[in-house]
């Protein structure tokens, strides 16, 4: 993760070529194998979604996640707004996935962006959302080798 206090950006290889890592991130059944089972996605521009997890009360988070598509660009890029569906006012958050071919698999560029660096309970989200990013792009390898 960077030291950008507004951001989390990771940078993943997978041996598995876009279309692949494609179908991993925006298929419905697949996501739910390395991310959370989402309600209502589709990969086109406009279609708001919802996701469910383990309730974070400490961290003021609902466990449930309310997004609208932003872009999708198969295989190349797909953006998300990404809020908490319970919370009084949007984060203003977008998550972003963009691949790129690199020799015989995929190069992910993955940033959560819209992080305040001066609210602490953002802050803190942003700690524990990185590492549980890392862990879920790192789950996604297998995922993808099936995709």
């Amino acid at each position: 993760m960077t030291d950008d206090l507004t951001a989390i950006e990771l940078d993943h290889y997978y041996p598995h070529p876009p279309e692949k890592v494609w179908r991993a991130i925006t298929t419905p059944e697949l996501m739910g194998r390395w991310m959370m089972e989402p309600i209502g996605f589709e990969p086109v521009a406009g279609n708001v979604f919802e996701m469910k997890t383990q309730p974070m009360p400490g961290q003021q988070f609902s466990g449930q996640i309310r997004g609208t598509v932003l872009e999708a660009v198969a295989p190349e890029r797909l953006s998300v707004s990404w809020d908490d569906a319970q919370a009084a006012a949007p984060t203003g958050w977008v998550v972003t996935w963009t691949l790129r071919p690199e020799g015989r698999g995929t190069r992910m560029l993955f940033s959560h962006t819209g992080f305040d660096p001066d609210n602490a309970v953002m802050q803190r989200s942003r700690s524990i959302m990185g590492s549980g990013w890392a862990a879920m792009l790192d789950r996604l390898a297998v995922i993808a080798e099936a995709a």
